[in-house]
């Protein structure tokens, strides 16, 4: 896991894959808050990036997920959620794959939490599990942007 700031990108230690990604005119955090909600995929690029509202929730209620296949990128863009986090496999046989490559971990204990707000991020490498979306509070929207970054990039 990494956390920064979009204004910070220098100090967040990011590998230069993804640091190369962020520091992209198109990536900047007054660019990502005007693009349209939406799947946006860069011409000839092999990430994308989902952009759009999302309600936050208690915790209780939010799931763990990981990725085989991708590392998140997630920036947010108007609001405020706090990320947990841990840096060890919680993936076991039977998890349920939502979505390909949404794997979801029941029972997850996560030693991290993090609270974002507008142009924070946090990167979650392949197989690093996170429960976003939790509420800060009280249950809000927020606005992201989550770049999906495929695992071979990273191998490189």
């Amino acid at each position: 896991m990494i956390i920064g700031h979009l204004n910070a990108l220098p100090l967040a230690g990011l590998p230069p894959v993804l640091r190369a990604i962020l520091e992209r005119p198109d990536c900047s955090l007054t660019a990502l808050i005007a693009r349209d909600d939406g799947r946006w995929q860069p011409q000839g690029c092999p990430w994308f990036c989902h952009i759009g509202p999302a309600q936050t929730q208690p915790q209780a209620e939010r799931h763990t997920e990981y990725h085989y296949l991708y590392a998140d990128i997630q920036v947010v863009l108007a609001g405020e959620e706090t990320i947990r986090a841990g840096m060890q496999s919680v993936a076991q046989v039977g998890d349920e794959e939502r979505k390909p490559d949404l794997w979801i971990a029941t029972g997850a204990q996560h030693p991290v939490s993090i609270t974002l707000r507008s142009g924070d991020f946090a990167v979650f490498l392949p197989g690093e599990p996170h429960q976003a979306l939790c509420a800060v509070n009280a249950p809000m929207t927020v606005r992201k942007a989550v770049f999906k970054v495929p695992r071979a990039l990273l191998e490189v």
